[in-house]
């Protein structure tokens, strides 16, 4: 009962809908299922890199996604939980946890909401390890990695990490802003469970009793969506929702391998003949916050393995400021 009552908290904070509750008590783990808190962490040093965690609401980044498993399944996370291949979390180096960000594949469209709440990924040239279930929804599982986009979102991390401070349980929370294109205007209600709860149990309570949506008022012009309901299949003693994943324009993008930036361009052109002896550097300019950088990149190059050879025989060159970039 108590963390029904403390899972209610997380809607007055993000201003969510009555049924993103039970999306979210719906999804309860067992009692006995360790809980996460909030953290960010010191600075740490993992194969020779230094990382340092820091609470950021504004990130956006591009790169290579990565995704984790059936290894990990069952073991605890940076913050306590337990990892869970069949939800939809994620690892990041340096974001609070837990935080929620949208990844979407620059490769096919697909985009969807995660919790963070681990540490990782540690290989080079990685910005993003997610579990198998968010790489088999975004639709890279086959393949092992996909360039992405990842940005997080302002409000509902700020919220989540609010409610985890003050002990609330945010597992699960991701599940409900995965329910279409505008994760800020949730119409949804849920719906009857396949296979029937324990009697007595959290689950019972909130996913298999049908809750009305109240959605929010829609923007100017735009039409109210009707409520939906959110499906799933109960799965060891839970509730497991079936998410729906975004499809976003996406443009062609290109993967470089980047050694530094400059702001004096004389300064990029010394660096690049420096480097020559391991391959072309070539320079690339551009204009962010008003400020002019020149960019030595290695590339393009066809593939995420050509960029991590490239990535490793700079690092064998002790050039261990490189990092892969998609642009």
């Amino acid at each position: 009962m108590r963390k029904t009552l403390v899972a209610m908290a997380i809607l007055s904070l993000t201003g969510c809908s009555q049924a993103q509750l039970g999306a979210h008590v719906a999804k309860k783990i067992t009692p006995d299922r360790p809980q996460g808190y909030f953290k960010v962490g010191n600075p740490y040093k993992v194969m020779g890199q230094h990382y340092t965690p820091r609470e950021s609401y504004d990130l956006v980044e591009t790169g290579i996604a990565s995704w984790y498993g059936t290894e990990f399944h069952g073991k605890p996370t940076a913050n306590g939980e337990l990892f869970d291949r069949r939800e939809l979390t994620a690892a990041h180096r340096t974001l609070q946890m837990p935080s929620l960000v949208r990844v979407t594949n620059l490769e096919n469209g697909r985009s969807l909401v995660v919790r963070v709440n681990d540490r990782g990924p540690f290989k080079r040239g990685r910005i993003i390890d997610l579990s198998e279930k968010a790489a088999e929804l975004l639709g890279f599982k086959n393949q092992g990695t996909a360039r992405v986009r990842l940005q997080v979102l302002d409000r509902e991390s700020r919220a989540i990490a609010e409610a985890a401070r003050r002990g609330v349980d945010t597992s699960g929370v991701e599940v409900a802003l995965n329910g279409g294109q505008n994760i800020l205007q949730p119409t949804y209600q849920t719906a009857s469970a396949t296979e029937q709860p324990p009697v007595g149990s959290a689950y019972q309570t909130a996913s298999v009793q049908p809750v009305e949506a109240r959605p929010l008022a829609p923007p100017p012009g735009q039409a109210a969506s009707a409520p939906r309901p959110i499906t799933g299949h109960m799965q060891g003693g839970r509730f497991l929702p079936d998410p729906v994943v975004s499809q976003l324009p996406v443009a062609p993008t290109a993967i470089f391998v980047q050694t530094g930036a400059f702001t004096v361009k004389e300064n990029a052109a010394a660096y690049a003949s420096s480097l020559s002896r391991l391959g072309e550097a070539r320079i690339y300019s551009a204009a962010i916050n008003g400020q002019q950088f020149y960019r030595v990149r290695f590339g393009p190059f066809g593939s995420v393995s050509q960029a991590d050879a490239m990535l490793d025989r700079l690092a064998s060159a002790q050039i261990n400021q490189a990092m892969i970039v998609v642009d």
